[in-house]
């Protein structure tokens, strides 16, 4: 039976790697989405054939009752409210990571230090990760709206993350567990978690998110060293490895470290000081605009969080199609941290049936603006900000952007004049060649398309 046991997981372990390998690419993301399941599928039915396994009433609930939380959150969640779900779910990985030390902290039964070691980092990782994707959760669902900075906080977040490793040092030195130690050891993980995510602006939620999924992973690679369980350590790896990669790449893609994201005041709505920019937005009406992207031979898309807020990527790409239908070249321009979480732009899009290959990475369209024709902004502002490349007092100066600016053309679709999460004034807005259409994203989009159809 052992046997039987240890293959599975390892098959429940190549079924993950498989599945994320498949979902670095969004030709066969959804594929890879079912093999993972697959494997997760595998691991828990064969976890009821340990040897010594008796709580199978318990077991059972617990799993009927999280598999019908997620699949009426799944259908029902909204797909503007997709980043904190994900925040939400990424935290409860390190919340079940924490849970799984604190028991076995509580039993006492561990074959060596090393294994109480690994225990005590887990549970240290999984909390924090657990509470601070609620902190992020709470931002993106619009519980918590400004950062929340004060004085010493810097001094008093190192103080309980020193609380914290000191009740884990106490623990494995005495070798007892004490019931009031564990207590304010995993009080003490959780308190940093929180504090560590409340001055987090609301710019560098992908970056975050990344992070914590990031320490779910190794969390769960800990604990599935103390079980003894392969899948747990293979799955743990595979994705501490990936959120930790995709960390950077959010990073780079922001040009700033993960210390400047934790530590810094970028991405407090309003906290920016930048110089003003001269000139005023000009605006333009959906007839005209249609025109301009009728006739032209080349368009760029290049959406943002707001076309998700409007749920407008339908009505979107049935724009493209009609110009395309027209013989314009239509692509999509997606940024690594556009929105509020990593792909969350890809995801948008997929939704809508956008083909795959329209949509174009940063390094990929930013040759061809010169020449397009019209470059056409909905709901995007820090990513398109071209002040991020001329302007070194900025906050943002350095960040990659798409260089919409350098089009003949652009068309803002935007509700107001308001600045992005960073706080940065647009200067894209004041372009002697771009033109603003106020509205919402979908209505806007909708009017286009009337505008088109009338050629």
């Amino acid at each position: 039976m052992q046997n039987i046991i240890e293959i599975s997981y390892f098959i429940a372990a190549i079924l993950f790697i498989l599945g994320l390998k498949k979902m670095s690419s969004p030709v066969t993301a959804r594929g890879g989405i079912i093999w993972a399941g697959i494997g997760m599928l595998v691991a828990t039915l064969i976890t009821f054939l340990h040897p010594g396994m008796s709580n199978y009433l318990l077991m059972t609930a617990a799993i009927f009752v999280g598999g019908v939380a997620a699949l009426w959150s799944g259908k029902k969640v909204a797909i503007t409210d997709m980043p904190q779900m994900i925040a939400l779910y990424n935290g409860m990985g390190g919340g079940a990571a924490g849970a799984i030390a604190a028991v076995e902290l509580l039993k006492g039964e561990f074959h060596s230090q090393t294994f109480l070691v690994l225990a005590i980092l887990g549970a240290l990782i999984g909390s924090v990760s657990f509470s601070g994707s609620l902190i992020a959760f709470a931002k993106l669902q619009g519980w918590l709206r400004r950062p929340l900075r004060f004085a010493g906080q810097q001094f008093l977040n190192i103080a309980v993350f020193l609380a914290a490793v000191g009740f884990g040092v106490l623990i494995i030195v005495q070798g007892e567990f004490n019931g009031t130690i564990i207590l304010g050891f995993f009080l003490a993980a959780l308190a940093y978690g929180v504090l560590m995510a409340l001055p987090i602006g609301g710019a560098d939620m992908p970056v975050v998110i990344s992070l914590f999924n990031a320490l779910t992973g190794l969390a769960v690679a800990f604990e599935g060293f103390v079980l003894n369980n392969a899948a747990m350590i293979i799955a743990g790896t595979v994705v501490g490895s990936a959120g930790t990669l995709l960390t950077q790449l959010m990073a780079k893609a922001m040009n700033r470290s993960i210390g400047n994201v934790l530590f810094s005041s970028f991405g407090a709505a309003g906290g920016a000081e930048e110089e003003s920019v001269e000139g005023s937005m000009k605006p333009i009406n959906a007839a005209d605009a249609g025109i301009m992207m009728a006739y032209a031979d080349r368009v760029v898309i290049i959406p943002g969080y707001g076309m998700a807020v409007a749920q407008a990527q339908h009505k979107v790409w049935e724009l493209a199609e009609l110009l395309i239908k027209r013989g314009v070249d239509v692509k999509f321009a997606i940024h690594p941290v556009a929105g509020r979480m990593p792909g969350h732009m890809n995801v948008l899009l997929a939704e809508a049936n956008v083909p795959y290959d329209r949509l174009y990475d940063l390094d990929e369209i930013n040759p061809a603006f010169p020449q397009t024709d019209v470059s056409l902004v909905i709901g995007a502002n820090d990513v398109v900000n071209p002040t991020a490349r001329t302007s070194p007092d900025s906050p943002i100066y350095g960040m990659p952007i798409l260089n919409a600016d350098q089009s003949k053309n652009v068309i803002v679709i935007k509700r107001g004049q308001g600045k992005g999460f960073s706080g940065v004034e647009n200067a894209l807005f004041f372009g002697d060649n771009t033109r603003m259409l106020y509205g919402d994203g979908q209505a806007m989009a909708s009017e286009l398309i009337e505008a088109i159809k009338e050629f």
